[in-house]
């Protein structure tokens, strides 16, 4: 039996407890820098995530209450950890975004939640805050609202209706990993089902030019519970597929104190960022999730890229440059689509012969020479010494 213990502090004891405990919530993509370095994007609420086109954006990220009646293995809200328990009523979350936002510390709402006493009644809660924002306050910024599993339709439906964005954490690729991590939840439909009612709710509404969140998101934790790569990006294909999934998170498992995973070594960062670069091979790149270099135990590279991996088994002929067409150039490492639509654009002015050309149009070139045609020639590669 779980016990909650439900305090209520004042608002500045509820922000710090409720925005220091949102932070697991993963908001961004990490770059190879902050992997390597630890760097942390978050500084107390306020979380510093990128904008697709450059720049970052300050999201306050914040819980709605950091009780739940769930007993996830690995989660800090869960109900077997004996810790500080308390909740922003509708009112108080909502006028404390308001005077963060009208002091510009803020740029939009991440607002997630753990689940007491059940779905419905979270989810109430939380489009409580949200119509507040919106219909009072006549907030018309971003906003990024978390379904909960096992919510009724028409609270998807609302939360449609309401934010920018939506997600629902998956947290593991199936079932069988999911009864592992979080025994009492249930995958096909309260979790997958939910974000399957989303994104038919989004494409309605796109279809008749209604506002609606612009798209949908999930999270998965990484290394907990024995996945492989290869479980975990199958599910991701699958959800670009059937259901239009913006952007896959990957959290990589870090223990947490009186857990029962509190002795499992932390899973190392760099299969996240492995994990991340698979996902944009498949969504903006256009390979196959057969292609992806999982090795037997269905696992990505740590030393390299995957797309560095996948080059040095398949492309063993050189791609000339100037005359690639785009869905080529992407397969070569170190080339984007920006850099690849700059080759394009680039090539149609004058002919591409050195590497210094490349690196002005933002292409990785020690990454890229090794596959590549210059006018007819291979690039010159510094060799390695041994």
């Amino acid at each position: 039996m779980c016990t909650t213990i439900i305090l209520e502090p004042d608002i500045q004891q509820k922000l710090a407890i409720l925005g220091e405990e949102a932070s697991d919530e993963v908001a961004d993509v990490p770059a190879t820098q902050s992997i390597q370095q630890g760097i942390a994007h978050a500084t107390g609420f306020v979380y510093n995530a990128s904008r697709e086109g450059g720049g970052t954006t300050r999201l306050f990220k914040v819980l709605q209450t950091n009780a739940c009646r769930y007993a996830c293995k690995y989660c800090f809200t869960s109900c077997a950890i004996r810790r500080k328990r308390t909740t922003f009523k509708p009112d108080e979350l909502a006028t404390t975004f308001v005077s963060l936002s009208q002091r510009r510390r803020v740029d939009g709402l991440f607002l997630s939640s753990g689940i007491v006493p059940d779905a419905n009644t979270t989810m109430e809660k939380m489009l409580a805050t949200v119509e507040r924002l919106r219909l009072r306050e006549g907030y018309t910024g971003y906003i990024h609202l978390k379904l909960i599993p096992g919510a009724a339709f028409e609270y998807v439906e609302r939360a449609v209706q309401l934010a920018d964005r939506v997600s629902l954490n998956l947290e593991a690729p199936n079932q069988a990993r999911l009864s592992e991590l979080a025994p009492d939840k249930e995958f096909a439909g309260s979790m997958w089902g939910r974000m399957a009612w989303a994104a038919e709710l989004i494409r309605r509404a796109r279809q008749e030019g209604r506002t609606a969140a612009r798209s949908l998101t999930t999270q998965f934790v990484v290394g907990a519970v024995g996945e492989s790569d290869r479980e975990l990006l199958r599910t991701v294909q699958r959800a670009h597929r059937e259901l239009g999934l913006w952007r896959a998170y990957f959290s990589a498992f870090h223990p947490i104190d009186r857990s029962p995973f509190a002795e499992q070594p932390a899973e190392d960062p760099t299969r996240a960022l492995r994990l991340y670069q698979s996902d944009f091979m498949l969504r903006d790149y256009g390979f196959c999730y057969d292609e992806l270099p999982f090795d037997e135990q269905g696992l990505l590279p740590r030393d390299r890229t995957p797309k560095q991996a996948w080059a040095e088994r398949h492309l063993h002929t050189p791609i000339e440059l100037n005359r690639a067409p785009r869905q080529q150039l992407l397969k070569v490492p170190g080339i984007g689509p920006k850099s690849a639509d700059r080759i394009i654009a680039a090539r149609r002015e004058t002919r591409l012969r050195d590497l210094a050309q490349l690196r002005a149009l933002g292409v990785t070139t020690k990454w890229a020479a090794p596959y590549v045609l210059l006018d007819g020639r291979r690039a010159a590669v510094q060799l390695g010494l041994w």
